[in-house]
């Protein structure tokens, strides 16, 4: 009886082997950190699953933006929404007076009220909405926010 070895275990052997020969070549190299570097902490992979998580870090969003997005899109169904994340996933649904269902999903990622703290994605059935589209309805979900702000200034 011969041994013959099995494809997977000869392709193990030559994977191990080509990362032995990749080993230090003898030189030996020296970091010199920069000015201002801190020194990197070691880390194992074991640390991956570790949750080191600061369980007092929220995001922030900016309520006007949240609220002005419910509002303008309120013909859509929402179908998930997450306050601590600044997501609003909405299903298809047919605009006022329009005659095409869009659905959406809003980002709004930054407690400022502008327009870099907006992100929406609106697609139709037949795919993604034109940018001008896109565009109309984010002018009317910022301009709603900042008439909320306003009206709240007032109170």
């Amino acid at each position: 009886m011969t041994f013959k070895p099995s494809r997977p275990l000869l392709c193990t052997v030559l994977i191990c082997a080509g990362l032995a020969s990749c080993g230090p070549t003898g030189q030996q190299v020296t970091e010199v950190p920069l000015a201002g570097d801190d020194p990197v902490p070691d880390s194992t992979l074991w640390d991956l699953f570790q949750n080191v998580d600061d369980p007092n870090v929220t995001l922030e969003v900016n309520r006007y933006l949240w609220t002005a997005a419910l509002e303008v899109l309120d013909f859509m169904p929402v179908e998930a929404s997450d306050p601590f994340s600044g997501v609003i996933v909405m299903g298809y649904g047919t605009p006022p007076g329009g005659s095409r269902a869009y659905r959406a999903t809003v980002y709004v990622q930054d407690p400022a009220l502008d327009a870099r703290s907006l992100n929406l994605a609106l697609s139709s059935r037949s795919g993604p909405a034109s940018p001008d589209t896109v565009r109309a309805v984010e002018d009317a979900i910022l301009t709603h926010a900042r008439m909320l702000r306003i009206r709240d200034q007032n109170l």
